[in-house]
């Protein structure tokens, strides 16, 4: 049995994955700490799971660290460098971080589709629409695609529109647009363009439960991982 340390229990999926735990036979609920907690009351959980914020989120790992604790991330705003800086404070660790930018599975084969669709297509961007209570923009997901198109297109054809006014923010050389408004969960599109055509990828999550077999997965995954692992992905396969 797999014991959890949820920090950011109150929270949408704070309270999803305390649900998760709570239902399922092969976990048990070690604490779940509110903002006002310390994050002493989650040691000696197998697990620590967070979903708090990007600055809250780079001292949560640090305090893992420090503790040799296994550490999933559920957290957006990890980006390539800051990875980097977290793979290097592992290095001489016995604790092990797991991020997860996105729990769906639906989000983890839009990538796929747009890691292939990038190899044909010069040209891409990105329209991302979350509810109005998300205060990162753009999301983590939205970043992450727009450095695996980078990643994987043959070409780029987009140098002269950075310089133009209202395109969104460039990651990778992808414009990406975000939107932020209530009655909405989570939605991506991502467009791309060649000669006389245009190949769209959607990806629409109508409730934050569509997370709940990515996160279970994830749990199970770290309480065995080692050094730093990044994305569903890595996971699932």
């Amino acid at each position: 049995m797999i014991s959890v340390s949820i920090i950011g229990a109150t929270g949408r999926m704070g309270q999803l994955t305390k649900e998760l735990v709570d239902s399922d036979p092969n976990l048990k609920l070690h604490a779940a700490l509110d903002s006002k907690a310390g994050l002493a009351s989650a040691l000696g959980a197998d697990v620590l799971v967070e979903f708090t914020n990007p600055e809250a989120s780079e001292k949560i790992a640090e305090f893992a660290i420090e503790n040799s604790q296994k550490l999933l991330v559920g957290s957006s705003g990890w980006s390539e460098v800051k990875l980097a800086g977290l793979q290097k404070s592992l290095a001489d660790s016995a604790s092990a971080i797991v991020v997860v930018p996105n729990f769906s599975i639906g989000s983890m084969l839009a990538q796929k589709f747009a890691a292939e669709a990038a190899r044909h297509f010069h040209e891409a961007e990105i329209i991302e629409t979350h509810h109005s209570g998300k205060k990162d923009s753009p999301s983590g997901t939205a970043i992450r695609t727009a450095e695996i198109i980078g990643e994987n297109r043959l070409h780029a054809n987009l140098i002269e529109d950075a310089l133009r006014p209202a395109r969104g923010q460039f990651v990778a050389g992808v414009p990406i647009h975000s939107l932020r408004l209530p009655g909405v969960s989570a939605r991506q599109e991502t467009i791309f363009a060649g000669p006389s055509e245009q190949l769209s990828i959607l990806h629409d999550v109508s409730s934050h439960r569509a997370y709940s077999l990515g996160v279970l997965r994830a749990i199970e995954f770290t309480a065995k991982a080692k050094g730093l692992t990044v994305g569903l992905e890595r996971i699932l396969s």
